[in-house]
């Protein structure tokens, strides 16, 4: 068995692929710097103004060509990128160049780009830190017009059927295009795995990994290679029995989603009769169909901060009560829980870094409810928009980084104060809005059993409760290997939270990575768990591990565990834990 190449990035599909490499020559375009003389500013300014409408032109004319009976709507990522096109906040400041420091059209935007991708780089969330991919994608297609080098559709007339297509990155709208044309899967250098590219990718059922370093230097034109995109590896130069050993797992992966699919209209019951709800993750509106199509009892986090990217000044209340009501009559009657606005320091409102300056530590700074509640002209038209959505459908609001009870106190009471405006307007709102809060760090799943009082439910971000316990970054490749959700620690902080909700009658889900993990869900469940929110995807393997579960036996696993927490040995631990999550 030989193996000649192999390269390593990010999954985002769970899904494998086997076909011949086609390599989509997608270079970045070099900038060089390049000034101009005052009298050729009008001409310059036109050549950026006529290479904006070429790059309008061009992504109007992919989305027009997506049928219509595509089962997604892959038209919005398109949608995205036109509005980026058609944001001032994206060309003034390039426009601003040209007149004052006479830059070239190209270096002009080249430049403000450059800013922009510092600002991203800054941002602390992987979700919007990856919204970094939309603006290269934006500004190159620009820079392709603006140069004449639009690369040449030299693959129009090439059978791509089946083919793996490996490129330095994929836009958008070369990824509906590419769908189109049947390729097997994507494998790209540069990209995130919470890009618009691999969200689309995800709700096109096509296989793709990114991040794969020099990955168009790793592989020829023609020669077959192994996507496999559960775990993130690229295979070439493999032999026969590599070749059916991936196939047979192929067929396996297809029995095991067929079965899974079966699932979607079963009960989400445990095996011994004990309802617990599965709940979807919501990063964009559009998001909605792949909530529906996995049998999501509602959303359990419906993450808000899109409305503020790639923009100059925040969303109004009207453009908040329109994202909101799209959502809520997507899915039809189920449950919405809406999280008011997460950004801060390390990840700012576009325009708005002169109010909100960064901190030495951006994950200790004015973020989330305390950026909210120090300016509230930011907060008051999302949480207006919020309670008139209520009247709608099912909404619950629910409040991120909560670390005090004076700041739940402040947020509760300008809640209050935005009914009675609404109620003197004559505009309908549901007064009876559950409003919850976000258990994210030590301090509040300690005070758990105060915030019950005031609160109708709670929700456990196990991924900054984590990372805030064990004072690790997990973006830090030197640190991340500590970053662990099963330290008796946070094992601890998320039985106590539990334990304060079932003592005060109220619901508590939780919403981060580890409730889509299949291997935590027996734990889970034994901590007395029954609500778990996640991504769409994740939610019938979630089901299956449910509905095999017999939570009095766990129960009395977990217990025990409990009651020798400070007496095992590390290895004693982990196999205690094993027992239970086996």
């Amino acid at each position: 068995m030989t193996l000649s190449c192999c390269g390593l990035g990010v999954a985002t599909t769970r899904a494998i692929a086997i076909g011949p490499v086609f390599m989509l020559d997608r270079n970045p375009l070099r900038i060089a710097p390049r000034s101009i003389d005052p009298a050729t500013v009008p001409g310059e300014l036109q050549r950026l103004e006529d290479a904006l409408a070429a790059a309008q032109g061009a992504l109007r004319t992919v989305r027009d060509q997506i049928p219509h009976a595509t089962p997604v709507k892959v038209a919005e990522f398109i949608d995205s990128h036109l509005l980026m096109l058609e944001d001032a906040a994206l060309v003034d400041p390039a426009r601003a160049l040209i007149r004052e420091r006479l830059f070239s059209a190209e270096w002009a935007l080249e430049q403000h780009r450059m800013t922009l991708v510092k600002a991203f780089e800054d941002i602390e969330d992987p979700y919007l830190r990856g919204r970094r991919d939309d603006l290269d994608h934006v500004v190159q297609h620009i820079l392709g017009f603006l140069l004449g080098e639009r690369i040449p559709d030299s693959e129009e007339d090439t059978d791509l059927n089946g083919c793996v297509v490996i490129a330095h990155d994929i836009s958008p709208a070369d990824t509906v295009v590419l769908r189109q044309r049947r390729v097997a899967a994507l494998v790209t250098e540069y990209g995130s795995p919470l890009s618009h590219t691999a969200i689309l990718a995800r709700s096109l059922n096509l296989p793709m990994v990114v991040g794969v370093r020099k990955v168009t230097s790793y592989f020829r034109p023609g020669e077959t290679v192994v996507v496999d995109d559960e775990s993130g590896v690229v295979l070439a130069d493999v032999d026969a029995d590599i070749l059916a050993h991936y196939r047979q797992r192929i067929r396996v992966l297809d029995e095991r989603r067929a079965h899974l699919r079966r699932l979607v209209r079963e009960p989400s019951l445990s095996a011994d009769g004990t309802p617990v709800s599965l709940l979807g993750n919501l990063e964009l509106p559009e998001d909605t169909v792949a909530i529906r199509a996995n049998g999501a009892a509602g959303v359990g986090l419906y993450r808000t901060e899109f409305l503020y990217m790639n923009r100059d000044r925040p969303p109004d209340e009207e453009e908040h009560l329109a994202a909101y009501l799209e959502v809520i009559r997507g899915l039809e009657g189920t449950p919405v829980t809406i999280r008011t606005l997460d950004l801060g320091a390390d990840k700012q409102v576009d325009g708005d870094s002169a109010t909100c300056p960064l901190a030495c530590n951006p994950a200790l700074g004015l973020r989330a409810i305390r950026l909210c509640l120090k300016q509230p002209e930011l907060f008051r038209p999302q949480l207006r928009a919020i309670l008139r959505a209520s009247a709608f459908g099912p909404v619950r609001l629910m409040i991120p980084m909560l670390s005090h009870i004076r700041e739940l106190d402040a947020v509760l009471a300008l809640i209050e104060q935005v009914g009675r405006e609404l109620d003197r307007e004559g505009l309908a709102f549901d007064p009876h809005m559950p409003v919850g809060g976000m258990i994210e760090v030590p301090a509040a799943a300690l005070s758990a059993p105060a915030f019950t009082h005031r609160l109708d439910f709670l929700s456990i971000g196990t991924n900054d409760l984590i990372q805030y316990t064990l004072a690790i970054d997990r973006m830090d490749d030197t640190v991340s290997y500590l970053y662990d959700p099963l330290h008796p620690a946070i094992l601890r902080l998320i039985r106590m939270t539990i334990e304060a909700g079932r003592a005060h009658g109220i619901p508590v889900s939780m919403c981060g990575e580890m409730a889509g993990t299949p291997r935590y869900v027996p734990l889970l469940l034994g901590l007395g768990l029954r609500e778990f929110s996640m991504q769409p995807g994740s939610l019938l393997e979630i089901k299956e591990r449910v509905r095999g579960s017999h939570i009095p036996h766990l129960e009395r696993a977990t217990g025990e565990l409990f009651a020798h927490l400070d007496d095992h040995e590390p290895e004693q631990f982990a196999q205690a834990i094993e027992r239970i999550c086996s």
